[in-house]
C-alpha cells in the first residue's frame, strides 16, 4: 500500500471515530414494539454522513412496509464499473438482561483501545468505512459508485422484495457487503461463502386444556414433554443436525481459528464441541437446527398443571450449494413426523433466506484479495461464515454477473455482535477503509485493461 494512502487513512481516523461514536447514540432497533423515532433518525443522520463525505443526491427512499433505506447514485467515467456499497443503519436490542459492562448507547473506548457500544462493529462500522472510503476516493472516484443503506436487517426485512422490484436503482458490477469480518483483528479475511437461514414454527399439543399435574400427571402427556421429544430427534448423540433430506458439505478454505472460534463463542471451560468433522465444516458447510425461543410461563408463574399446548421457533442454517425453500421443507416434514404418544403437532414456515457462495475467480473478488493483501501487508484468508445475509440472493437475481464481496471490521475473535459488550477495533476500520479504496481503485483499473 503507497505511503500516501496510508497516511491519509490514518489522518482520517479522528474524524471516523468521533462520527461512529455518533452513530453509536442512536438506538436504531427496527424491531417490532421498539421507539420508532429512533430509526428514522438514524436514517436521516446516515444522509448526512454521506452528504459530509461528498455524495451528492443522497436520499432515503420508501421501502414497502417496512423502513427506509438510503440511497445514493454517484457518476464515475463513462464506462467504469458500478459498484455498490451496502450497510444497515438498525442493531440489536441491548437488554440489560445480556450483561453489558458500560452504556450499551453510550460509546465507550477501552483499555483494549476498542469502541464499545451497540452497533459499534455490527454494523455501524460498515458506515463509517464506506464514508471513509468516499473521503479518500475524492469527487473524481474512478468507478460509478451506488449506496445502499438498510433500515431493518437485524428484524424481518422487506428490502429484498424491494430490491427486486427495482432492479436499475440497484444493478452493478460488484456488491461490496460491509458487514462480516475476519477471523482476528490484523488477519486479512475474505469471506467467501455464507450458510443460509431457514425458519419456523412448531406447536405441539396434547391436552384440550391445563389440568392438575398431579391428579392427571403419569398417563396424560403434557406438550413440554412431547416437545422435548421432537427437538431431540434433531440431533444425534455427537450434536450433528440429522434431518433426511438436509445438506451437508465440506469445506475447502481456510481453517476456522480454533482459539479465535473459542473466543468468540464464549463456550464455558470444558464444555465439549458439537458435532463430528472440522471445526470450518461443522460452522460453515454443515447444517445447524437453533431453538430460538418458546412459548412457556416461566419459573416465577409456573404452577402444578400439566401445559396443553407449547410452540418453538427454530432456525435451521443450511450450507452454501443447497436450496432454501428445499431445505425448509425438509425440516417441516420432519418435525410433522414427530408424533410422540399420537399429539398434534404444527409446523409454520417463517422465512427462507438463501446460501451463498463466492466465485473466486471472477476479477472483482481477485481484486479485492489483492487490495486486502495490500492494506494489511499479509496474505489473505479464504474464510466462511455461520451467518446469513438474505440481501445476497436478491443481489444476484438483479445482476446474475456482479461480484459480492463480503468483508468489514467485525471480527470473529471479540466483536460479540449482537451479544453484550459489543465493540470494533479502531484499526481494522482504518484498514478496510484503505482496503475498500484500493479495492474500486483496481476494479477501475482491471476494467480498463
Amino acid at each position: 500500500m503507497s505511503e500516501e494512502l496510508s497516511a491519509a487513512a490514518a489522518q482520517l481516523m479522528p474524524e471516523v471515530i468521533e462520527r461512529l461514536e455518533a452513530l453509536v447514540r442512536i438506538p436504531s432497533v427496527a424491531f417490532p414494539g421498539f421507539d420508532p423515532e429512533p430509526v428514522h433518525a438514524m436514517g436521516a443522520a446516515v444522509v448526512d454522513l454521506f452528504e459530509a463525505a461528498g455524495a451528492t443526491g443522497v436520499k432515503l427512499l420508501d421501502v414497502p412496509d417496512g423502513y427506509p433505506c438510503v440511497y445514493a447514485d454517484l457518476p464515475g467515467p463513462e464506462g467504469s464499473p458500478t459498484v455498490l456499497l451496502y450497510a444497515h443503519y438498525d442493531v440489536q436490542p441491548a437488554p440489560k438482561s445480556q450483561g453489558w459492562s458500560s452504556e450499551p448507547f453510550e460509546p465507550v473506548t477501552k483499555e483494549d483501545g476498542r469502541i464499545y457500544g451497540r452497533g459499534a462493529a455490527d454494523d455501524k462500522s460498515g458506515l463509517v468505512i464506506h464514508y471513509g472510503t468516499l473521503k479518500l476516493l475524492g469527487p473524481d472516484r474512478p468507478c460509478r459508485v451506488k449506496i445502499l443503506v438498510e433500515g431493518e436487517e437485524e428484524t424481518i426485512s422487506h428490502l429484498e422484495a424491494f430490491v427486486e422490484a427495482n432492479p436499475d436503482l440497484f444493478a452493478a458490477d460488484a456488491y461490496v457487503i460491509g458487514d462480516i469480518g475476519p477471523q482476528r483483528v490484523g488477519r486479512a479475511g475474505l469471506t467467501t461463502a455464507l450458510r443460509g437461514d431457514v425458519a419456523c414454527t412448531v406447536t405441539v399439543r396434547t391436552l384440550a386444556n391445563p389440568v392438575h399435574s398431579g391428579m392427571f400427571g403419569g398417563a396424560a402427556p403434557d406438550a413440554m414433554t412431547a416437545m422435548i421429544r421432537v427437538l431431540d430427534s434433531l440431533h444425534d448423540e455427537h450434536g450433528d443436525t440429522v434431518i433426511p433430506g438436509v445438506e451437508s458439505g465440506k469445506w475447502g478454505g481456510a481453517d476456522m481459528d480454533e482459539q479465535v472460534y473459542r473466543d468468540g463463542s464464549a463456550i464455558l471451560p470444558g464444555v465439549e464441541f458439537l458435532g463430528t468433522g472440522s471445526l470450518s465444516d461443522r460452522i460453515w458447510m454443515k447444517p445447524s437446527v437453533t431453538v430460538l425461543g418458546m412459548d412457556l410461563p416461566n419459573t416465577a408463574e409456573a404452577s402444578n398443571v400439566l401445559l396443553p399446548e407449547v410452540t418453538a421457533k427454530l432456525s435451521m442454517r443450511i450450507v452454501p450449494g443447497s436450496d432454501g425453500d428445499a431445505q425448509l421443507d425438509a425440516l417441516m416434514a420432519h418435525l410433522r413426523a414427530q408424533r410422540p404418544w399420537n399429539c398434534e403437532v404444527e409446523v409454520t414456515k417463517v422465512k427462507v433466506g438463501q446460501p451463498f457462495a463466492v466465485d473466486e475467480s471472477h476479477p472483482a473478488i481477485v481484486a479485492a484479495a489483492a487490495a486486502l493483501e495490500e492494506a494489511y501487508g499479509g496474505a489473505v484468508e479464504s474464510i466462511g461464515s455461520g451467518a446469513s445475509i438474505p440481501l445476497v440472493a436478491s443481489l444476484q437475481k438483479i445482476a446474475p454477473e456482479g461480484a459480492i464481496i463480503l468483508w468489514g471490521a467485525e471480527d470473529t475473535a471479540q466483536s460479540r455482535i449482537h451479544a453484550s459488550d459489543e465493540s470494533v477495533d479502531p484499526g481494522e476500520i482504518e484498514r478496510m477503509i484503505a482496503a475498500q479504496t484500493l479495492f474500486i481503485t483496481k476494479l477501475a483499473e482491471t476494467a480498463g485493461q
